[in-house]
């Protein structure tokens, strides 16, 4: 795919104690990444597992260098601070993973100015503060050749009321999250800086997912979801790419993988016997992903079914 590689290179991922962000952490810590993980779970969740510390002992024993901080990147001197020790640590910043998300499938009736300001906070002003944060940092691998990546997690921008109904203020922080990845690609296309976004073509399987929307009680079988594993692959190879010229992509994961020749995906479902077109397609993906036959045909109806169940928790 590219000339790039990531021995060496340094990463800073928002979040990832758990589910995609550190999967992606643990890929690129694989592929001989130093990574820091900037996250505010130092002890253990109730129901979400995983802490900094336990996502730094898997990026080690992935092979890579790990540096996990305590950030709640809702706070400018936090994340101020997290990126000083991370540049101190590592001697610098190449890749940004703007990871870090909250969410709340709730109508208005149900979604508080509390819960409206946590998700803005955390999706579209964290990434936003974020990246401005490692800028200087990103400027300066560009200056040494070490081809620089701001990678988000947010979906591509389609403003159709389907997205919005049920849940408008968790669509607004997640659509805000992608609109700084249209307007910071053309800003950091002149500093030689990449800033791209990936999303799931179908629902993930992470803890937080099943606390949202899986009854606990199934077997893991028995979900139709992918692992984070097909979000990880995904992203390493769009941040090996030239950052001078693959910028501004709103990447879905299976398409990208398509196009590499990947053809069997049974590996990245949970249940292997599930027939594709039984796999739970994630939200906010464009119809033209699936007219184009870049994607499974995953039934669209679940999507519509599962925010209406969510609206009424």
């Amino acid at each position: 795919m590219s000339q790039f590689e990531f021995r060496g290179k340094n990463v800073f991922i928002s979040g990832g104690s758990r589910g995609i962000g550190l999967a992606i952490g643990v890929k690129l810590a694989s592929l001989g990444a130093n990574v820091c993980i900037a996250a505010k779970t130092a002890d253990p969740h109730p129901k979400l597992p995983g802490t900094i510390f336990t996502a730094a002992k898997q990026i080690e024993d992935a092979g890579g260098r790990a540096l996990p901080v305590l950030c709640d990147i809702r706070f400018e001197d936090q994340v101020n601070a997290a990126v000083s020790k991370a540049v101190a640590a590592f001697g610098g910043i190449d890749i940004l993973i703007n990871n870090a998300s909250a969410i709340s499938l709730t109508p208005m009736t149900e979604t508080g100015m509390k819960k409206y300001d946590l998700m803005n906070q955390i999706n579209g002003r964290g990434t936003y503060l974020c990246t401005l944060a490692c800028l200087p940092h990103l400027r300066e691998s560009a200056k040494k050749g070490r081809n620089p990546h701001v990678l988000t997690l947010s979906p591509p921008l389609d403003m159709r009321p389907m997205w919005f109904e049920n849940h408008t203020a968790y669509s607004i922080a997640k659509y805000s999250m992608s609109m700084c990845t249209l307007g910071l690609a053309e800003e950091f296309r002149q500093y030689g800086i990449a800033v791209n976004s990936l999303w799931p073509l179908t629902a993930i399987d992470t803890s937080a997912m099943t606390v949202i929307i899986a009854n606990p009680e199934d077997p893991p079988e028995e979900l139709k979801y992918r692992n984070a594993d097909i979000m990880a692959d995904a992203a390493a190879l769009m941040l090996c790419q030239d950052a001078r010229n693959y910028t501004g992509q709103f990447v879905i994961d299976e398409a990208l993988l398509r196009q590499v020749g990947v053809k069997d995906f049974t590996i990245y479902k949970i249940n292997k016997n599930c027939p594709d077109e039984e796999l739970a397609p994630d939200f906010f993906v464009p119809d033209d992903i699936y007219e184009a036959g870049n994607a499974p045909a995953v039934q669209r109806p679940f999507v519509m079914k599962t925010i209406k169940s969510l609206a009424k928790l």
